[in-house]
């Protein structure tokens, strides 16, 4: 199932794909048949459901004919425009990324021994066709960084690699939009990642179901067309069981959690000259069985 949070008629609500990928069916419909509470967001559905309740949707669409929406009708926003807490991030988890990066200004040269964390802010998620501000008072240095993002299911601690994906919901796509000035300057990345519009998400949250486990999905980023990014996620260099047991050691995972798993080699600051994002550059963010997440560059 593909879930997505949207705008219609003035409200924001959230529903589902339809199979031919042209409607989305509004979750208060399905919720409704079956006699359940009607959650106010899509993060609020992924912290109390569970296999039973997505089973028991999936079953009520086969069962009957909801009336659908035209996606033509809708405006996509991000999936979960405001997570409970900071998105977790890695940094140069794949290992052309952290190559094409060593020895720039503010990057160190070593190849990750161990994950890197930090945290970015979404307050909110910006969504599918929504505009990046370039906050030109501050920077002229902004980049892109296509991102396969985790989207946890039910809390855990001390999760084991074997178990990870029963702790997982579904996935989305996120570009980690950085100011590399202000992460030069701060020398650390979350002040340079966390501006305002610097968090695109979506167009949907995917579902574990209809991804198969380990997680191998192509992962593409283009800039006006013209492709920077071309990877696979299966060139993680910490694959997603690992990151999720790492992570809950000893530290919770909630449900609605937020972990974006690296990005590849192609980002604007890898090319020399580099190739930042200017104003009225279009920005597509691919991830295969997920679909592609457009803004533009105000």
């Amino acid at each position: 199932m593909y879930f997505a949070t949207f705008h219609y008629n003035g409200e924001e609500q959230f529903g589902i794909l339809s199979e031919n990928k042209e409607n989305i069916i509004p979750i208060k419909k399905i919720l409704n048949k079956l006699g359940i509470a009607i959650p106010k967001t899509l993060r609020d559905f992924v912290e109390n459901s569970d296999d039973t309740l997505i089973k028991a949707i999936k079953d009520t669409l086969k069962a009957h004919d909801f009336e659908a929406i035209p996606l033509e009708s809708i405006k996509l926003c991000a999936p979960i425009p405001y997570p409970r807490r900071n998105l977790i991030c890695l940094g140069k988890n794949y290992m052309d990324h952290a190559k094409e990066v060593v020895g720039l200004p503010g990057a160190d040269n070593e190849i990750p021994k161990f994950p890197i964390y930090f945290t970015k802010i979404a307050d909110p998620a910006i969504g599918n066709g929504d505009i990046i501000k370039n906050h030109k008072n501050i920077t002229n240095m902004i980049d892109y960084e296509v991102e396969l993002a985790i989207v946890i299911g039910k809390d855990g601690i001390n999760i084991k690699k074997e178990e990870a994906e029963k702790y997982i919901f579904g996935y989305t796509i996120v570009n980690d939009i950085s100011a590399r000035n202000i992460q030069r300057k701060h020398s650390q990345w979350f002040r340079g990642k966390s501006l305002e519009t610097f968090c695109p998400m979506g167009p949907y949250l995917v579902h574990k179901s209809e991804i198969p486990f380990p997680v191998e999905l192509d992962i593409k980023c283009s800039i006006n067309g013209e492709i920077r990014q071309n990877s696979n996620t299966k060139n993680l260099i910490f694959d997603i069981p690992y990151i999720i047991s790492d992570l809950s050691k000893e530290m919770y995972l909630r449900a609605g959690d937020i972990i974006l798993t690296g990005t590849p080699s192609g980002v604007g600051l890898g090319f020399k000259p580099f190739k930042f994002l200017k104003s009225g550059d279009v920005v597509e963010c691919y991830i295969e069985k997920i679909g592609t997440l457009t803004n533009k560059i105000e």
